[in-house]
């Protein structure tokens, strides 16, 4: 049974089950994202692809790589009110990894200065908050993720919460269960994980 979605203005018809993502990329709609590949699982970890789905009146903000697009679903993907979403995550990514290019680029596009002032939340953050290692991290889960669906070798998962979380192999010890494939590297967005040739 066929369905339809409006997207900035834009209809599409489409055979179920799709994602707002998906749909937005058949109608040519460019949507930011950081934590989604079209290989994995969605996950909706990041919320730099946040989007307003309206029904009446003031909508809801939802990451578009993992809601499913629903029949007569109007979705608006710049709206002010998810450019500001949008900027104000982007703040908090930067917060955590300052060094990513990648990073970086996506900021610039929603006008954010990467190397500028950030807002209140985000300068508290970076500059008030216990000292960490650096990192160009940005916490996607992209690699744990890979890691646990391609392979399916579960090497990876992220560990600790707030400010200190981060993604490690258990007990941050080389994982018996690692292969050495290289999924953990080639999804990375921020290019954090490396593989190196074995000498």
């Amino acid at each position: 049974m066929m369905a339809t979605i409006t997207i900035d203005d834009k209809r599409l018809e489409f055979q179920p089950p799709l994602t707002i993502l998906e749909a937005a990329k058949k109608l040519g709609v460019k949507i930011p994202t950081l934590c989604h590949n079209d290989h994995l699982h969605p996950y909706g970890g990041c919320r730099v692809c946040l989007v307003e789905v309206t029904a009446t009146g003031r909508g809801r903000l939802l990451p578009a790589c993992a809601t499913p697009a629903e029949d007569g679903m109007v979705v608006a993907s710049a709206s002010e009110r998810v450019q500001g979403a949008r900027r104000f995550i982007v703040e908090l990514l930067l917060s955590r990894a300052p060094e990513s290019e990648e990073l970086k680029v996506i900021a610039r596009g929603l006008g954010v200065d990467p190397d500028g002032e950030l807002d209140a939340v985000a300068d508290y953050l970076l500059k008030r908050a216990p000292r960490r290692e650096a990192t160009k991290c940005i916490l996607c889960a992209l690699c744990v993720r890979a890691c646990a669906q391609v392979p399916g070798r579960h090497a990876l998962s992220l560990s600790k919460r707030g400010i200190e979380r981060k993604a490690m192999s258990p007990f941050g010890k080389v994982a018996e269960s690692c292969i050495g494939c290289g999924s953990c590297a080639y999804v990375c967005p921020t290019k954090t994980i490396t593989v190196e040739a074995a000498t």
